[in-house]
């Protein structure tokens, strides 16, 4: 997600790069909406944003506001009417806005949208047109107004970058579940998901957006609100996965924290090995801290192919599991009679370790011992990571040692909780660690679980 005003630059193409560096974040989908003032104009499809768009699609694209997206879908079906920015007119203009997160009072927001007749009649299926309609359809002066009496009624996760015909925003929720951060150009503002993405465009790195905070950019410069008192909770799963290594959060750079984890990780599970490698990319940092501190040398076990995505974030099943065989090669010679540490970020379903042991195996390992600079996912994740049941989750059923005979290890390590927790530098209280300890900072009621409930409750709704 990504945003920007300047007068002097040419913002299409500064959103395209924005939202190129931030790919890793989603890769169902990617739009981009440009005002010139006047009105504004969206283009968006299925797809990475390199076949999304192209030269002559960008060349197109004129003004000095510019929102750019590319989708994970957490609520709402993968497809094109679920693409991101949303766009929705006004009584003053229009309304195009990104979202990352997940909010988990869709179907009271909807109710409110359309409180004559039930759930509105939305473009999509997603809590983001939901939020895009109640922006739209307020009786307010302006967009910032609209906003600031629209966020206090939100509940979940939502770093917001939103824009009408004159001015951008961007918006996070009051416990900054996602990150979102301000950046200077010399002729404008950004606002992005990551600082990887200023660092693109060339923007400076300000500040965070504040959780509970709303800012307004135009012509005057910078305008802050706050709609909310602050309670921080940034998700812990970020430093594990989500963000990229060249990220800076809350001050400490990501891929500072995940060689730490693994020098914590190698403290805590020694083993008995000749070579560490990593399962590129997420798990390359720790994998390098836990060869300085287990003093086994580190080395390159698996080639990964460019190519293909992040396997963790595909929306079915069925690619995952392809996708694995796709992504990941065993370098043979490097395998071949060794005692192996392979370490990655995180088991979520089981299905990556499992292929990727049984890779090593054939590949002629004499051991595999997997550690994983993460604790066990133990609990579903209703605040924007796709895994909202418990079932899906190989932790929310299995002790390690099942863990272990599942995936075909000769031995299986996690780091503790408080391990990654130090390692952060964050104290434990501003961080959301509910996908492995179940607290959840903001409950969330049986009927919102899941990231189908608008669809179900319109298909229920047509069943009466």
């Amino acid at each position: 997600m990504f945003g920007v005003w300047s007068e002097g630059e040419d913002v299409a193409k500064l959103a395209y790069y924005g939202i190129y560096a931030l790919q890793h974040r989603g890769q169902e989908s990617a739009g981009i909406a440009v005002s010139d003032g006047v009105r504004i104009v969206v283009y968006k499809d299925m797809g990475l944003v390199a076949q999304v768009f192209d030269e002559r699609v960008l060349s197109s694209l004129h003004g000095h506001i510019a929102v750019g997206h590319c989708r994970y879908s957490t609520s709402g079906s993968s497809v094109w009417e679920n693409a991101q920015p949303t766009f929705r007119p006004t009584p003053a203009g229009g309304v195009a806005l990104g979202h990352n997160g997940n909010l988990i009072n869709t179907l009271e927001l909807a109710a409110l949208a359309a409180p004559a007749d039930g759930l509105p009649g939305l473009a999509g299926t997603s809590d983001t047109d939901v939020l895009t309609a109640l922006f739209a359809g307020q009786d307010h002066a302006t967009l910032m107004d609209a906003a600031l009496a629209t966020l206090p009624l939100v509940r979940g996760a939502y770093s917001l970058v939103f824009a009408d015909e004159r001015t951008l925003y961007a918006a996070r929720d009051p416990q900054g579940f996602r990150p979102l951060v301000l950046g200077r150009l010399p002729r404008g503002w950004v606002v992005a998901s990551e600082t990887a993405a200023l660092d693109i465009v060339g923007a400076q790195f300000v500040r965070e957006v504040e959780p509970g905070e709303l800012i307004a950019i135009d012509a005057g410069g910078v305008t802050s609100a706050t709609f909310a008192p602050a309670q921080p909770r940034g998700c812990l799963f970020e430093y594990v996965y989500l963000a990229r290594p060249d990220t800076t959060i809350a001050g400490r750079g990501v891929h500072a924290v995940r060689v730490e984890v693994g020098r914590r990780l190698a403290a805590e599970h020694p083993a008995e090995a000749d070579l560490v490698i990593p399962v590129p990319e997420s798990g390359t940092p720790a994998a390098i801290g836990y060869a300085q501190a287990s003093g086994i040398p580190y080395g390159q076990g698996l080639v990964k192919n460019s190519y293909v995505g992040r396997t963790f974030i595909q929306p079915s099943q069925t690619i995952r599991e392809r996708g694995i065989r796709l992504k990941l090669n065993p370098l043979r010679d490097m395998i071949a009679g060794k005692r192996i540490v392979v370490v990655d970020d995180s088991i979520v379903r089981g299905t990556t370790q499992r292929a990727i042991v049984g890779m090593l195996r054939e590949a002629g390992a004499a051991q595999v011992h997997v550690r994983i600079s993460s604790p066990p996912v133990q609990w579903p994740c209703f605040y924007g990571i796709d895994f909202a049941t418990r079932a899906e989750l190989i932790a929310g059923s299995m002790a390690v040692e099942q863990i272990r005979e599942s995936i075909g290890a000769d031995s299986l390590g996690f780091i503790s909780l408080a391990a990654l927790t130090e390692a952060t530098t964050v104290p434990a209280h501003r961080l959301c660690r509910a996908c492995f300890d179940g607290d959840y900072p903001v409950p969330v009621a049986e009927a919102e679980r899941g990231k189908h409930v608008l669809e179900g409750a319109a298909a229920a709704g047509a069943a009466q």
